[in-house]
């Protein structure tokens, strides 16, 4: 059973940093890629930024260039370095991987921009 924990999570005024963590458990990290999400209550959950066992990086546009998404296998964790953060940043932040048949989802880290 895959387990997903995110961490880093906080409050930051605009144009600040922030880096998110989610340390995976139950599987071989190291095949698995990985993906962060982002939700405002009331909307969709987004895609934000995913990387492959291959370290091969996508992002939304919206967090091109401010974004930086990482992997360390031998931590079990995925990062994601976010930068220049705006208030339209404010979201729960979610961790997802897939095994063959589901998804696996972490509960997520709340990041506030505001002044």
């Amino acid at each position: 059973q895959v387990t997903l924990v995110e961490s880093g999570g906080g409050l930051v005024q605009p144009g600040g940093s922030l880096v998110l963590s989610c340390l995976e458990s139950g599987s071989i990290f190291s095949i698995l890629d990985m993906r962060w999400y982002r939700q405002v209550p009331g909307k969709q959950r987004d895609l934000v930024a995913s990387i492959t066992a291959g370290e091969k990086t996508d992002y939304a546009d919206s967090v091109k260039g401010r974004f930086t998404i990482s992997r360390d296998n031998g931590k079990n964790t995925v990062y994601l370095q976010m930068t220049s953060l705006k208030p339209e940043d404010t979201a729960i932040y979610y961790c997802n991987t897939n095994g063959l048949l589901k998804q696996y989802w972490g509960p997520g880290t709340q990041v506030t921009v505001s002044s």
